[in-house]
């Protein structure tokens, strides 16, 4: 389970230097914050520690490495939209992938570790470059730095397949938060590196398709259930999201532009196994 700790002292140069911080469970170091990664907000905000664990302060949550400056402000839909709601929305079967995940490579995405690595590759799909994840029981992230403006490219598109949803689990609580499928995007609305907000589009398990809630172990993070159940398990799904309206909807501002993106295929707090399969993803104008 991971622990959040906070930094200790405010000073500018106390932020360029290890310090240890102190939870309920234990202790870590961290690196000074010229080491700190954007964050993802899988589960707790920046910084991190993991019980008995001091390297997996560097494990940290969901994260992007940090680059000069990271702009961007996150947030929430006008309950009455109608048009940007029905754009929001799209769900729809597939006979194929969106198009191809990545080629040649995965040279453009980084990994970070949450628990244990779940196993990511490259597979051929009638011709098509998608992107296969299988966890056992970890839980790894995949991710790319790429900022978006969302003033030009609100409209995230993407692809994807599982081959199960999970049995017996409560979305909802931290024991339970786990997925055969997300995708995540992230936006910065601070100076620091953990001043972040994230939302997550989710494959759930029992969540109704379009429930929405608050990420078990953080407030930085929104959950969106955008497909849900066995009905579509083993076939392709189309997806369309408007991202700059989900943030309006889920947190309340507005947000010009994202930091990155990323997928994850997780199973570590529930022991449950799975395997997804992702296609292009891709931002357009509304």
């Amino acid at each position: 389970m991971l622990n959040a700790c906070r930094k200790a002292g405010s000073h500018p140069e106390s932020l360029q230097t290890p310090v240890t911080c102190q939870s309920t469970t234990g202790s870590c170091e961290l690196p000074g914050i010229s080491h700190y990664p954007l964050n993802f907000y899988r589960h707790q905000p920046f910084p991190l520690c993991m019980k008995n664990n001091p390297a997996a302060a560097i494990q940290l949550t969901l994260l992007f490495r940090v680059h000069a400056v990271w702009a961007a402000s996150a947030l929430l839909l006008l309950a009455g939209l109608t048009l940007i709601e029905s754009v929001s929305a799209m769900s729809s079967p597939a006979s194929r992938p969106s198009g191809d995940f990545a080629a040649p490579s995965l040279a453009d995405w980084s990994e970070r570790s949450f628990d244990g690595n779940t196993h990511y590759e490259l597979v051929d799909d009638a011709g098509t470059s998608v992107l296969k994840g299988h966890t056992q029981g970890q839980a790894s992230i995949l991710y790319r730095e790429k900022t978006v403006k969302l003033t030009d490219n609100p409209i995230i598109s993407w692809s994807w397949k599982v081959d199960r949803t999970y049995t017996n689990i409560d979305e909802l609580s931290r024991d339970g938060d786990d997925f055969p499928a997300r995708l995540y995007v992230v936006a910065q609305v601070g100076f620091l590196p953990w001043e972040t907000l994230a939302l997550n589009y989710v494959w759930a398990s029992n969540v109704p398709v379009g429930d929405s809630w608050e990420n078990p172990f953080t407030d930085k993070a929104r959950m969106i259930a955008i497909q849900s159940g066995n009905a579509m398990v083993g076939d392709w799904v189309s997806q369309t999201r408007d991202v700059e309206a989900d943030f309006k909807m889920q947190f309340g501002m507005d947000i010009d532009e994202i930091k990155g993106y990323a997928v994850m295929v997780d199973g570590d707090n529930s022991g449950k196994e799975a395997t997804a399969w992702f296609g292009a993803i891709s931002f357009a104008p509304r």
